[in-house]
């Protein structure tokens, strides 16, 4: 049962569908498909917040205000952090997966992840769920093109791939939910 969902990314409107806000994005669109109340700013968690419900599971969705690499202050203050935490979802970018597919994983280290590495730090653990988004092209940009890559807004082509990954990516937060994470992970997974 997930109690919450946390999508990275990097507060502004400059940053708004870029392809760093992945994550992000894909958080807001699991809680516009299901209903969920309007995103409220919460100052505690420097988050914005928004509640609701998939089947019986009450869930909350967080959006750090905070910038990537800061996103495990968020973290600490919206969920207290077990041995297990299958219960807590990170969504972010990955540049080495391909556009169109994700990942789900559980207990991975953060693959160089600053905003992943943050939550690490923030909760003490690696043991919570990850979807990876893949944001990379077939040529990845060299390292000195990298950054704008990132920051860069996705082209028109992209956001109708990036559409359908959020519903997939919806589709298997609803698997977790409703049935498990093992279900979820075999079934859409590397997608």
């Amino acid at each position: 049962m997930i109690r919450l969902i946390l999508g990275l990314g990097n507060p502004g409107g400059e940053y708004a569908n870029t392809r760093h806000n992945t994550g992000r994005d894909a958080a807001m669109y699991f809680a516009e498909k299901h209903d969920f109340g309007e995103f409220e700013a919460d100052k505690k968690s420097n988050s914005l917040l928004s509640r609701g419900k998939v089947g019986k599971s009450k869930i909350l969705v967080g959006l750090p205000e905070t910038f990537m690499n800061k996103s495990g202050v968020a973290a600490a203050k919206l969920f207290k952090a077990k041995k297990e935490n299958t219960d807590l979802v990170v969504m972010h970018d990955d540049l080495d997966i391909q556009l169109g597919r994700f990942k789900i994983s559980y207990g991975k280290n953060s693959g160089g992840h600053k905003g992943v590495e943050s939550v690490m730090r923030a909760l003490k653990t690696k043991n919570f769920v990850r979807i990876r988004i893949g944001i990379s092209p077939k040529k990845k940009p060299s390292h000195k093109e990298m950054l704008n890559f990132i920051i860069g807004k996705f082209k028109p082509v992209e956001q109708e791939i990036i559409k359908k990954v959020f519903k997939k990516i919806a589709k298997a937060i609803e698997c977790m939910t409703t049935d498990s994470l093992e279900k979820a992970m075999s079934e859409f997974s590397g997608k």
